[in-house]
C-alpha cells in the first residue's frame, strides 16, 4: 500500500486532503505533518512513496522543504500545494525537482490523477534502479585476495581513461568480468557494451560481424547490415578471444584503431566510429606473433594496459568467499534454502586442483548443493573428488 505524507499547516486543508485520499481511494496509507520541520523529521523515520506539501508554511518555506527532502530521499516524488500567489514559486520548485503542483482549493479529480501519475513514476524509478543494480551484480568480482585487490585497483585507475586494455588469463578465470567493470566504471558507462567472441565466429564471417556489410557483398548479404564497431559507437567493444581472429580481420581492426573509421564489407565508404576497445585472450600473444599468427603492431595497439587475471589455484584465499557467493546465488536460482558448507569441506575445496578455474568451482558448488543433504560435508567433497 503506497504511503503518502501530507505537510500542510492549515488543519482544514489537511483534513480535506486526507479525506479525499483516504475515502476516494482505499489503497493509500496517509500520514500528516503540520509544518516542514515535522514533515522532514517524519521522512527521516519512515519511508514514503509520495509527499504533498504546502509551499507557504511557517518555520520552513517550500523551497527549503524540497531541498531537504531531496537530500534525504531523492527518489520520493513531491507535489506542491499552491495558493494563487504561489504559482511562480511552484514553477520554480518544479525546476528544482518537484513533480507537480495543485492549486487551492484542491480539485478532487486533478488531485487523484496527479497522485496516481506521481506514484507510477516513482515505481518506475525504483524499478530502473533495481534493474541497474541487478546488471551490476551480474558482473560482480568476488574476492579480496592480493591478486584480485590488485586488479580492482588497476581498474579504478584505468577505467576513467580512454586507454585500450588487453586482459589475459586462462579460460574460466573471469576475464569478461574485468571487461564489464572497466566499462561500468568508465565515462562510457551510459553507452553500449558490445561483446564479440572472436573464437565463436567462423573466419569467413568475422569481418562482416565486426564491420558490417552492404547488400550484395556476398551470397547471403540480402540487405545492408551494421557491424559491432558501429553498434558500439559511443561505448565499448569487447573483443573476447582476440587471439583467434584471422590476420585479415586483424588488419581491419588495426585500421579502425588507428583512424577511428571502419568500412563495411563490399563498400569503400568510411564510417566514423568512437569506441573504446577492450580485448581478452587465453593465448600467449607474443608467441602467436613469433609463429606468424598475430600482428605485432595490433598487439601494441591493444596492449596499452595489460591486466592478467590469475588462475583460481593462484588465489585460493578467495575460495571461501566464492563458495558463499555461488551458494547464495544457486539457492536463489533454484528457489531453495541456502546450504551451509562445513569448514572441512571448504578446506578440501581450497586444496583441490582447479583446472577449470572459477567456472569449474561454480559447477562443483552447484553439484554439491543438489546432491548433499542439509549441509555440504567433508565426505561429500571427498566423494566428488574421487569421481
Amino acid at each position: 500500500m503506497p504511503k503518502i505524507l501530507i505537510i500542510e499547516d492549515e488543519a482544514a486543508i489537511r483534513r480535506v486532503l486526507v479525506k479525499i485520499l483516504s475515502e476516494e481511494s482505499d489503497t493509500y496509507e496517509v500520514s500528516e505533518a503540520e509544518d516542514g520541520l515535522v514533515g522532514i523529521d517524519t521522512i527521516k523515520k519512515e519511508d514514503f512513496d509520495l509527499v504533498l506539501y504546502d509551499i507557504k508554511m511557517p518555520k520552513m518555506d517550500g523551497v527549503e522543504v524540497l531541498e531537504a527532502i531531496k537530500k534525504i530521499k531523492p527518489e520520493i516524488p513531491i507535489v506542491m500545494i499552491s495558493g494563487h500567489g504561489d504559482l511562480d514559486t511552484a514553477v520554480n520548485t518544479m525546476r528544482l525537482g518537484a513533480f507537480d503542483y495543485i492549486s487551492k482549493p484542491p480539485d478532487l479529480n486533478r488531485l487523484l490523477n496527479t497522485v496516481r501519475i506521481a506514484l507510477d513514476r516513482k515505481e518506475l524509478v525504483v524499478e530502473n534502479k533495481r534493474l541497474k543494480k541487478k546488471v551490476g551484480k551480474k558482473y560482480e568480482m568476488i574476492g579480496n585476495s592480493p591478486e584480485i585487490s590488485k586488479i580492482k585497483d588497476m581498474i579504478e585507475k584505468v577505467a576513467p581513461t580512454e586507454a585500450r586494455v588487453l586482459i589475459t588469463g586462462p579460460n574460466g578465470t573471469g576475464k569478461e568480468l574485468v571487461a564489464h567493470w572497466l566499462h561500468q566504471k568508465s565515462d562510457r558507462a551510459k553507452g553500449p557494451m558490445i561483446e564479440v567472441n572472436c573464437a565463436a565466429i567462423p573466419s569467413e564471417l568475422i569481418e562482416s560481424e565486426l564491420f558490417g556489410h552492404v547488400k550484395g557483398a556476398f551470397t547471403s548479404a540480402n540487405k545492408d547490415r551494421a557491424g559491432k564497431f558501429e553498434a558500439a559507437n559511443g561505448g565499448t567493444i569487447f573483443l573476447d578471444e582476440v587471439g583467434d581472429m584471422s590476420l585479415s580481420a586483424q588488419a581491419k581492426v588495426l585500421r579502425a584503431l588507428q583512424e577511428n573509421r571502419v568500412q563495411r564489407v563490399g563498400s569503400d565508404k568510411d564510417i566514423k566510429v568512437d569506441v573504446r576497445v577492450v580485448a581478452a585472450t587465453n593465448k600467449n600473444l607474443k608467441k602467436e606473433i613469433e609463429d606468424g599468427n598475430f600482428r605485432e603492431d595490433l598487439y601494441h595497439r591493444l596492449a596499452v594496459i595489460l591486466i592478467k587475471v590469475p588462475a583460481l589455484n593462484d588465489r585460493r584465499a578467495d575460495i571461501p568467499l566464492l563458495i558463499a557467493y555461488f551458494s547464495n546465488k544457486i539457492a536463489s536460482e533454484h528457489g531453495t534454502a541456502e546450504k551451509r558448507f562445513a569448514e572441512k569441506a571448504i578446506k578440501l575445496l581450497q586444496e583441490y586442483d582447479w583446472t577449470g578455474n572459477i567456472r569449474e568451482l561454480r559447477n562443483v558448488v552447484e553439484r554439491l548443493i543438489i546432491l548433499s543433504d542439509k549441509e555440504v560435508k567433508e565426505s561429500d567433497v571427498k566423494s566428488f573428488a574421487t569421481k
